[in-house]
């Protein structure tokens, strides 16, 4: 299947391109390059340099490549941002992805992949967090991603599109053979952080409240390696050839890991020491988010290769030590 990947030199954009090689499907990259990397693209993998949200850009792109099926990963993506910027992340998670969604109406194109957040749930009642729950984003981050879910659904229902929209948790790791990893400018996940840390590449990690009514007094997250989120999107596919089929999909491992024991992990894997600097919490921090993943491992058969946070730092640890600098592209 040939499959235009939007966001495909990005963080998982790009990881997802590898496993659509591995599967045998043809990738086709479509990157401004705003954040990823070109060097992130393998060789041999048709790209082309555009905006999501130039038409005539992707009614060129459209009318060469003829695809089969549209994976989404081009969106923004830091929450504090969102806050103090709305307007650019409307204008590119929303505007430029409706853009994107007109094209693939207009060329007859009937299969769509989103990478959604589990930030469209807002802060929960209750955990893990279900498909099913209510969802009220507290950020337009979130509240983006939420916009373009109903608009799929609107388009299920007229156009008989079919889709998947998966809801990530705190998507960590690298590629296994330590080919490709993270390389965000700024970088805001907290294993990068605190491997840089420990490498003396980064100032000391800041730990954002100690008091949260968890085990250890730190917030819980649900890491879930970036390999195993691609295999979960094309896992799908073959539950896309209904027309209107609509599928929401929350994509954990339904483990909660704490910011110690993240830090505790980085240590054990490098044998580096995690400089750290605790301070109050930061607003909007919720005590603990994880998944039910019940759904997904259901439906599609997906089950996670990386079940615990210490292998997953190991794959991070893996890139981060050969390339400190990242793609060094910036």
């Amino acid at each position: 299947m040939k499959v235009l990947v939007a966001g495909g030199a990005g963080y998982i954009g790009s990881h997802c391109v590898r496993q659509l090689l591995a599967a045998g499907h043809e990738p086709v990259v479509l990157d401004n390059f705003s954040y990823g990397h070109r060097a992130a693209v393998p060789t041999g993998v048709r790209l082309h340099e555009a905006n999501l949200g130039d038409a005539s850009a992707l009614d060129r792109i459209f009318k060469q490549e003829g695809v089969d099926l549209v994976m989404h990963f081009a969106a923004y993506c830091y929450v504090g941002e969102s806050v103090t910027a709305p307007l650019k992340y409307y204008l590119n998670n929303v505007a430029a992805t409706y853009t994107l969604l007109d094209a693939v109406r207009r060329h007859g194109v009937k299969k769509f992949v989103f990478s959604s957040t589990c930030a469209t749930y807002g802060v929960p009642a209750t955990l893990p967090l279900v498909e099913g729950m209510p969802q009220a984003p507290i950020n337009p981050y979130g509240q983006t991603k939420l916009d373009v879910e109903n608009a799929l659904k609107a388009l299920a229902h007229s156009d008989g599109l079919s889709f998947a929209a998966f809801r990530y948790f705190n998507a960590a790791g690298a590629a296994e053979d330590g080919s490709i990893g993270e390389d965000h400018d700024p970088e805001t996940h907290l294993i990068p952080l605190a491997i840089g840390a420990a490498q003396g590449n980064r100032p000391a990690l800041q730990v954002f409240g100690t008091d949260y009514p968890t085990p250890d007094g730190t917030c819980q997250r649900d890491y879930v390696h970036v390999d195993d989120l691609s295999r979960a999107h094309i896992a799908v596919f073959a539950h896309l050839d209904q027309p209107g089929a609509t599928h929401f999909y929350n994509l954990g491992t339904g483990t909660p890991t704490s910011v110690r024991e993240v830090i505790q992990a980085v240590e054990r894997v490098t044998g580096l020491k995690v400089p750290v600097k605790f301070g109050e919490r930061r607003a909007g921090d919720p005590p603990a988010l994880y998944a039910n993943s019940t759904k997904v491992q259901a439906e599609l058969g997906w089950k996670p290769k990386f079940m615990s946070i210490e292998p997953i730092v190991a794959t991070a640890w893996r890139w981060h030590s050969r390339r400190p600098n990242g793609y060094g592209d910036r």
